[in-house]
C-alpha cells in the first residue's frame, strides 16, 4: 500500500512538472510575443494564472516536501529494523 501511494505521488510530481514547465515556457514566450507586437496568449495565460498555474506550483512544492518526508521516514524504519 505504501509503495503504491508513492509511486502514484511520484507519477503525479512528474505530471505536475511538466505542467509548470509548460506553464513558464508558455508566459515566456508570450512575453516575448507582447514586445514584439504578436498575440501570443499572455492575456490567457494572466487569466489562467490563478487557478491553473499557482495550484499546480503549490502542489509540486508541497508533494515534493511530502515525498522527501516519507522517503526520509521509510529510511530510518528501515534501518532501525535492521538493529
Amino acid at each position: 500500500m505504501k509503495d503504491k501511494l508513492i509511486n502514484w505521488l511520484d507519477t503525479f510530481l512528474v505530471v505536475d512538472v511538466f505542467l509548470v514547465i509548460i506553464g513558464f515556457a508558455w508566459f515566456a514566450i508570450a512575453v516575448i510575443g507582447r514586445y514584439s507586437g504578436v498575440s501570443l496568449g499572455l492575456d490567457l495565460w494572466h487569466r489562467l494564472w490563478e487557478p491553473v498555474f499557482t495550484p499546480a506550483i503549490g502542489i509540486l512544492m508541497g508533494g515534493a516536501i511530502l515525498s522527501g518526508i516519507i522517503k526520509q521516514i521509510t529510511k530510518w524504519l528501515n534501518s532501525s529494523n535492521r538493529e
